[in-house]
């Protein structure tokens, strides 16, 4: 298993520092990802824990982790949400996409429920840079387990300009 999360705390998630993430401009170029997609009922995952733990199992047996976790979800539908996981390199049997482009960034805190309400202020913090809005991720930066032990429950919104 990768250093950075056996480090961590809980053995699982690695605690999130938000700095380098908040109100920031990043730009991904050709970032490799292993896609997949959970099953929704108006945006409450259903499978998501299985999901995320098949892939996981898939990208340790591969020893493809990503040095730096990053986790995106493209909430594009009621009924379901692509997911995108960084990975160091191509997975044989998986569905792989780059990801390109310049986002700016915003960390929230607080329970997954806001979303709606984070996506609306996203929208309006991209209008206020003099940005249009191409595209919105969500980064939920731990799995529910270690927000909780961690007392925090962070998610950055990516917002494609």
């Amino acid at each position: 298993m990768d250093k950075l999360y056996e480090q961590s705390e809980t053995g699982c998630c690695p605690r999130f520092d938000p700095a380098p993430w908040d109100e920031k401009e990043i730009s991904l170029k050709d970032k490799l990802f292993l896609k997949d997609h959970v099953s929704s009922i108006l945006h409450i995952p259903l499978n998501f824990d299985k999901v995320m733990v098949k892939n996981m199992e898939l990208i340790k047996g591969a020893e493809a982790l990503s040095p730096q976790p990053l986790i995106l979800s493209d909430e594009n539908s009621l009924w379901g949400s692509d997911v995108y996981i960084a990975v160091s390199k191509e997975i044989p049997g998986a569905q792989m996409e780059k990801i390109s482009g310049t986002f700016l960034t915003k960390v929230f805190e607080g329970p997954y429920k806001n979303a709606g309400k984070w996506a609306k202020e996203m929208q309006g913090y991209v209008t206020s840079k003099g940005k249009e809005l191409k595209k919105m991720y969500f980064f939920y930066t731990t799995c529910p387990k270690c927000a909780e032990f961690y007392g925090k429950n962070y998610t950055v919104v990516l917002a494609q300009i």
